[in-house]
């Protein structure tokens, strides 16, 4: 891991958004790559999502709580083998409750979320500029990196053109976006240039893990 001369401050990107640098210790960061690990080797496993138009995300991902297919929730792996989602646990909640009130200061604020995404990203991986729309609540996406670092692209919510602003994010980051950004366009152009040496401390082999965190408000 780098050690940086200067701490990396926090930072406002929009209404509701924030940057949280160095947010996750080494340690926790590697029990979420074992995690992860875990949770893309369960049942059919993690896989690249086939869009509606034919094409298959260059992302791969796992789902908890509610199984994602684009542009919908289910219950169950509708485009695996129909198994059910694989649960939600407890403490990825308390860990998501505890990110909220970091990014926005207030440790009385309540978030009970629901589902999460575990997105996968290898070296040639993006993700286009998309909004959050299939969650029926308007709490906030609680979204945390782990491995490599890339470029984070954080929009405006009207389109996907300008203006946005683009962050570094690095291991250990936490972003926060509600209130007036919680539909606001984002996503990660790329990865930025890693060695396998810098990803070794958390125990990830290559790439990057992304665990976003959202409330369904689907009951």
């Amino acid at each position: 891991m780098t050690l940086e001369l200067l701490p990396r401050e926090r930072r406002v990107l929009g209404p509701g958004a924030v940057h949280v640098p160095d947010w996750l210790d080494v340690a926790r960061q590697r029990e979420l790559v074992e995690a992860c690990r875990g949770w893309a080797s369960e049942g059919p496993g993690i896989r690249a999502a086939t869009l509606p138009n034919g094409g298959r995300m260059t992302v791969r991902m796992v789902c908890l709580g509610w199984h994602w297919i684009p542009y919908r929730y289910s219950r169950t792996r509708d485009d695996q083998d129909g198994s059910p989602a694989i649960p939600f646990p407890g403490w990825l909640g308390d860990l998501g409750r505890a990110a909220v009130r970091d990014a926005y200061g207030d440790p009385l604020l309540a978030y009970e979320p629901d589902v999460a995404i575990v997105n996968h990203y290898a070296d040639d991986a993006r993700m286009g500029l998309h909004r959050d729309v299939e969650e029926k609540a308007p709490d906030p996406v609680v979204s945390l990196s782990l491995g490599a670092p890339c470029v984070f692209r954080f929009g405006n919510t009207e389109s996907r053109g300008r203006p946005w602003t683009d962050v570094e994010l690095r291991s250990g980051d936490l972003i926060v976006f509600g209130g007036e950004s919680r539909r606001a366009y984002h996503g990660v152009p790329g990865l930025l240039p890693h060695t396998a040496a810098d990803l070794a401390d958390i125990g990830l082999g290559r790439g990057r893990l992304n665990i976003t965190l959202r409330v369904s408000g689907l009951g």
